[in-house]
């Protein structure tokens, strides 16, 4: 594992000091074994595959970063059997579902969402409203990951989109915050290699999502509209970047 200074090893250690917060709070000794387990799973699956392509057996910081979330997102109600489709989903699609040699998905958002789907998987969204103790912590991950324009952006629609919502229903605009997933925003959304890099990009990602899951709320969907609307957006990174380097050059083009 790295020094103490990588963001990944940061990362891995609040996961489980916020874990083992949750477990004496709640009492829940399962969900910690479940984390556990779903990271242990993630680490040997990577690692045979990195095996099987170089002969050699790596430990990789993301494969138990995408164990833990997991084992957060995965109702603990699930067995052994289904948090170790979730993690093969997840892992696999980093390694097959790929553009430009890099792997298109969020790995654990793939991973939970198609479990979900296929598997009768659910999502519990574990210490997800704890929004004093994921936001501070939070807001130091997006800034060393340089995604700030995506949580502002995502946070300011949605409270524009489903404000206007709660408004029209009579109802008070604290509610709002109620729709907000902190773990989803500050854990998720953020993860550097399946979000926009540029800063147009980064804006219109954050954009995006915003809209994407307000509109699957309105119209009642029955799966979870948070990680489908990662996905979506996971998946129009690549035209984003195209339309984000076009645009440069024309500006290039105009400016000689």
């Amino acid at each position: 594992m790295n020094s103490f200074k990588s963001i990944k090893t940061q990362l891995i250690i609040f996961l489980i000091i916020f874990a083992i917060f949750i477990v004496v709070r709640d009492k829940d000794l399962i969900f910690l074994f479940n984390c556990f387990l779903s990271a242990v799973f993630a680490l040997i699956l990577e690692g045979a595959i990195l095996y099987f392509k170089s002969k050699m057996f790596k430990l990789k910081e993301s494969a138990i970063i995408t164990g833990l979330i997991i084992g957060y997102v995965l109702s603990s109600d699930s067995g052994m059997e289904r948090f170790l489709i979730a993690n093969t989903l997840a892992i696999g699609s980093k390694y097959i579902i790929r553009f430009h040699k890099r792997h298109i998905f969020n790995p654990a958002g793939f991973g939970i969402f198609i479990s979900t789907v296929f598997f009768n998987n659910f999502t519990h969204w574990k210490g997800t409203y704890i929004w004093y103790i994921i936001i501070p912590l939070g807001i130091y991950f997006t800034y060393r990951l340089r995604k700030i324009e995506i949580v502002f952006s995502y946070i300011i629609l949605s409270f524009l989109l489903f404000g206007w919502q709660t408004l029209s229903q009579n109802r008070s605009l604290e509610d709002i915050w109620g729709y907000l997933s902190y773990f989803y925003i500050f854990i998720m959304v953020i993860e550097p290699k399946t979000s926009s890099i540029d800063i147009i990009g980064k804006y219109i990602f954050g954009i995006g999502l915003a809209i994407f899951i307000f509109v699957f709320t309105g119209l009642g969907a029955r799966f979870d509209v948070e990680l489908f609307s990662l996905l979506i957006m996971n998946a129009s990174v690549p035209l984003l970047s195209r339309i984000v380097l076009k645009s440069d050059a024309v500006i290039c083009q105009e400016k000689k």
